[in-house]
């Protein structure tokens, strides 16, 4: 997990569509915070008859710090960058606060179908880097693994890439080899894996998943820049992982520790405002170490096997 510093609020035309290639718009939501960066990016697909939007965003009430933004005020400026195109589908990747509730205003004012991951509500004990759960989300359809939907010029296929969340999904834009990654990949930062729904051994099988994938030529992540070394970013992250895994076998054999006790020691610099988040990280490491049994708890302890 990194702790940049956000970058000047001038250059985030918040609210304002811009055109990445020929098929993808950005709209980006105003609910900029040390958790989503500049905010979540709500991407329109197509520039025919019919678009795509994926990842609507937030309602103003579900990601920490960003009381100024307001669901209508986002879902005007996706009207706007609409036009007059129909609004054939609202894909979510997933069913963070600051991913799907915008869906609902957007489905209201446009008739289109909200369709992608599946419905989940599950309260999570831990606090959370990205925001709570939507539990209002429902799907007209869910997209299985494989899966596509499509309108003029443009297909979708769905690329099931649970451990962020277990109903996180990504979305392959056939013509142009573009992925869009939710915060299963990001642009700016890790993605936080938190129990329990969040699974570490589902992540990293999933980033090797996308790892395999020689057909994506860039990723539009929900948070940070796009992504044009897609192999190599995924590559280096997997490689992350694994060396968050030694950091905390490493500490273990010093002897029996809680996490607060490793997120001090493994992230140094870290803003200590995260350290709550990063402590969901290391907790995703060690249930996954527990599973193959090669650490053990006591209590709030965690050791190696004696």
């Amino acid at each position: 997990m990194a702790s940049p510093s956000l970058p000047d609020r001038s250059t985030w035309n918040t609210g304002v569509a811009m055109s990445l290639e020929p098929l993808v718009r950005r709209v980006l939501a105003p609910n900029a915070s040390p958790y989503t960066y500049t905010g979540t990016q709500t991407y329109l697909v197509g520039t025919g008859a019919d678009v795509a939007v994926i990842d609507p965003g937030p309602d103003g009430t579900g990601a920490p710090n960003h009381a100024d933004t307001s669901a209508q005020g986002h879902v005007e400026a996706i009207m706007q960058a609409v036009g007059s195109a129909r609004v054939a589908a609202i894909v979510c990747t997933h069913t963070h606060r600051d991913h799907s509730p915008a869906s609902r205003p957007l489905a209201a004012l446009t008739g289109a179908p909200i369709i992608g991951c599946a419905p989940l509500a599950l309260d999570d004990s831990g606090p959370r880097a990205d925001a709570a759960f939507d539990p209002d989300y429902q799907p007209d359809r869910v997209l299985a693994d494989g899966e596509t939907l499509g309108g003029q010029g443009w297909t979708l296929e769905a690329v099931a890439t649970p451990g962020h969340t277990s109903n996180h999904l990504c979305l392959a834009l056939h013509e142009s080899g573009a992925l869009f990654t939710g915060d299963h990949v990001m642009g700016w930062s890790t993605s936080v894996v938190s129990p329990p729904d969040g699974d570490m051994a589902a992540y990293m099988a999933s980033l090797q998943k996308l790892y395999e994938r020689a057909q994506d030529r860039v990723y539009y992540p929900a948070h940070g820049d796009p992504i044009f070394n897609p192999h190599q970013f995924v590559r280096g992250m997997m490689g992350h992982r694994r060396q968050r895994e030694r950091q905390i076998l490493r500490l273990l054999e010093t002897g029996q520790l809680a996490i607060p006790a490793m997120v001090e020691q493994m992230y140094k610099g870290l803003n200590p405002h995260l350290h709550g988040a990063a402590g969901r990280s290391v907790l995703a490491h060690l249930i996954d170490l527990e599973r193959q049994g090669r650490v053990v708890r006591w209590e709030e302890q965690w050791s190696i096997p004696s």
